[in-house]
């Protein structure tokens, strides 16, 4: 197949990360005979300081020309203080794309049991997923309204919102182990006892898949007491950004989680859940494994090689497994030397 990729390196780190997953998309394509172009413009950070904008026109109208966008990472204090933040520019990109359902997998890789803060006997078996509403409530609600002395964030949702995230998160579940953890704050917010009653409405419409809701105070306790409980998590975006940080440390690294981020139709967005961590730019010690691991999502929800996005995970737990390891891990593998790795033993398959 042909495909044309958007690459949105961003701010920090996201240059360096988004190179090795470059490097194995295209040893993808050289092993299953597919055809990746790619065109890289501008986005957060980058953008503002080249064109007064954190997302200008040409990389959104590239964008929507694109099969599938790729993006690195945005923001740094460097932008603390600028009129519009670097982070804005991603939030209008997501919007104007349509891409309300990020979908977020947390796996415990083998190898990786002493990595994570949690005993093993705790933490193994984790493998499950965080579907996040990405396009509604606190960062999209309005008005907002800030001054010297008072500041305020509207979390609002309709119903529509929640039903078109609930069905993804529940469709989700249909090819994992049928269930699904509904996240919200019933018990104080009007906005999450919308979202409960729309999910249950939802649900019926999936009676092989289990539901259960859950206040979040909840959920993030259980993350670090039971992680290999949960099989699908629904949230709204707020919830879901924090408790897939959360997430993250779980299974050992914020360098390691990828993401998806998903409409009723093309082009989708993949992105890895870390931010642009400015203190390691540069210093060729970042972890590549979750832009890699968004490459796969890419090669499995935008281009449906299932074939090709499982080989590059299996990859990916072949080069952990081995030990070729960024500092995050404990291990002292370089980025590129990581995305080298990965990409070898797709070649080595063909051999």
């Amino acid at each position: 197949m042909d495909a044309r990729v958007l690459i949105l390196p961003g701010d920090g780190v996201g240059p360096e990360v988004v190179a090795e997953a470059v490097r194995v998309l295209d040893a993808v394509a050289a092993r299953y005979g597919h055809r990746f172009t790619y065109r890289t413009e501008a986005v957060g950070g980058e953008a503002l300081d080249a064109f007064g904008t954190p997302l200008p026109a040409q990389s959104l109208q590239a964008a929507r020309e694109a099969d599938a966008v790729l993006l690195g990472a945005v923001g740094g204090p460097r932008w603390d203080h600028a009129p519009v933040r670097p982070e804005a520019g991603l939030l209008m990109l997501r919007y104007e794309l349509g891409l309300y359902a990020n979908l977020r997998p947390a796996v415990l890789l083998e190898g990786l049991e002493s990595a994570s803060p949690l005993r093993p006997e705790v933490v193994r078996g984790t493998d499950f997923l965080i579907v996040r509403e990405l396009t509604g409530g606190l960062y999209f609600g309005k008005p907002k309204e800030r001054d010297s002395r008072r500041a305020v964030d509207t979390l609002t949702y309709t119903a529509e919102e929640v039903e078109r995230v609930a069905r993804v998160a529940f469709q989700a579940a249909r090819g994992r182990r049928r269930l699904v953890h509904s996240v919200d704050k019933a018990n104080v917010l009007e906005s999450s006892r919308l979202w409960r009653e729309v999910v249950d409405r939802t649900a019926r419409e999936f009676p092989d898949v289990t539901l259960q809701h859950m206040l979040v105070d909840t959920c993030a306790m259980q993350l670090v007491r039971a992680p290999a409980s949960f099989d699908v998590i629904v949230t709204e975006n707020t919830f879901g950004d924090i408790l897939s940080d959360e997430a993250a440390a779980v299974v050992g690294s914020i360098g390691l989680l990828p993401s998806a981020s998903l409409g009723d139709r093309p082009p989708f967005l993949y992105e890895p859940v870390h931010g642009s961590a400015p203190d390691i730019a540069g210093r060729g010690v970042a972890n590549p494994l979750g832009t890699i691991l968004s490459a796969a999502l890419m090669l499995r929800y935008s281009f449906r090689l299932e074939e090709e996005a499982r080989a590059v995970e299996e990859a990916v737990r072949e080069v952990v497994r081995e030990g070729v390891r960024t500092p995050d891990l404990g291990g002292r593998a370089r980025t590129e030397d990581v995305g080298v790795a990965v990409a070898d033993r797709l070649r080595r398959r063909d051999s």
